[in-house]
């Protein structure tokens, strides 16, 4: 199954939290990058029709409806089994999501984070909870039942009460899908680089432990009622990402636009990360592609793969070349046969990134 990206990096406030390659932009930049945006989907030679669409960025939700429905016309593929666009809630309109039905777009994903307000006001967030329920509403009176849900276990003054409270909305609002991530902390976010420094802007002093945070996530594994089928993704049988699945499977796709990044089964590439450098690449006539490699299958198949509730089938010389780390790991319980596959333990899942590290060395 083949799919699109597209990256709409404008938002209306940059969240601390937030490790993407967006945030508030000049406005003026927005045309000029939709322009470049729509020449680079019209250059491209489609190598094969796309099943599934999906919209992100930053904030796509707030894209003109009509700029929206224009760009999407420019896609091929239509009608497409999942066309997904990302929302920030309080960012939809009854006019505006009939013109995303209208254009092709089937799924809506909700960056929720939290239910509760002294939460997201820490983060930057300017929706309720009152808020994502009429969000939810809107969405089925337009006939979109597909919706997603996103929450994050870790953000700054987060209890064990506040938790049980997201949870306990997000079993109310009875959506299908829901995106449970554990707060990232690196450098590419302001609450990451202050938690780094020691510091305690952002509310950094208040981010619950690593235990604490392990334990959230996996109160929400037991408490959403739903099949976890991704690490971090749970869903009700028949409503998981389409197009994210591609991504774990190594499916093939085209990205467009900043910092977006494409894959077709032989080579992996990236374009520029800003907006602004895009654009500029972009009217200078160069190419927007920044960045090109090969993809390695034997290791990917296991890194990615692994993220699945599915696991991996070992094929062909994967026992000569991994051999050694999957029978330690199954030793250690990290690791577990169903069948004839291999997938990560409910320990493994907490441990992942351990068990991934081994995938990413260079084999002999």
């Amino acid at each position: 199954m083949a799919g699109i990206y597209i990256s709409w990096p404008f938002c209306a406030q940059k969240c601390t939290y937030c490790n993407f390659a967006s945030g508030v932009l000049p406005r003026e930049l927005e045309a000029s990058y939709l322009a470049a945006l729509t020449a680079e989907i019209a250059a491209v030679h489609w190598p094969w029709r796309p099943e599934t669409v999906y919209l992100g960025g930053g904030t796509p939700s707030t894209l003109d409806p009509a700029l929206l429905t224009d760009l999407l016309a420019t896609l091929p593929g239509q009608p497409w089994t999942e066309a997904t666009i990302e929302a920030a809630p309080g960012s939809l309109t009854a006019g505006g999501v009939a013109a995303w039905k209208a254009a092709g777009l089937n799924r809506v994903s909700l960056g929720v984070q939290s239910f509760v307000d002294a939460e997201l006001r820490r983060t930057g967030r300017k929706h309720t909870a009152a808020t994502v329920e009429s969000d939810v509403a809107l969405l089925r009176a337009t006939g979109i039942e597909n919706i997603s849900v996103d929450l994050i276990a870790g953000l700054p003054g987060q209890t064990a009460e506040g938790w049980l409270e997201s949870l306990a909305w997000v079993r109310r609002l009875d959506v299908p899908h829901v995106s449970v991530y554990m707060l990232e902390v690196d450098e590419d976010s302001r609450l990451g680089r202050e938690i780094l420094l020691g510091g305690v802007r952002y509310g950094a002093a208040g981010v619950p432990g690593e235990a604490e945070i392990i334990r959230f996530y996996e109160q929400a594994a037991a408490d959403l009622g739903l099949p976890r089928y991704e690490i971090s993704n749970f869903a009700r049988p028949g409503f998981e990402s389409l197009h994210n699945l591609k991504y774990w499977r190594r499916e093939p796709y085209l990205g467009f636009g900043a910092d977006a990044h494409s894959f077709d089964g032989r080579l992996r590439w990236q374009n520029a990360e800003t907006a602004a450098e895009y654009v500029a690449r972009r009217q200078r006539g160069e190419s927007v592609r920044v960045e090109q490699t090969g993809a390695f299958e034997h290791e990917e198949r296991w890194f990615v793969g692994l993220r699945l509730a599915e696991g991996v089938a070992p094929v062909g010389d994967d026992w000569v070349r991994h051999g050694a780390a999957l029978n330690r790991f199954l030793a250690d319980g990290l690791l577990e046969r169903a069948g004839e596959r291999l997938r990560l333990t409910p320990r493994g899942i907490l441990l992942s990134n351990e068990v991934f590290a081994e995938f990413l060395a260079p084999c002999p």
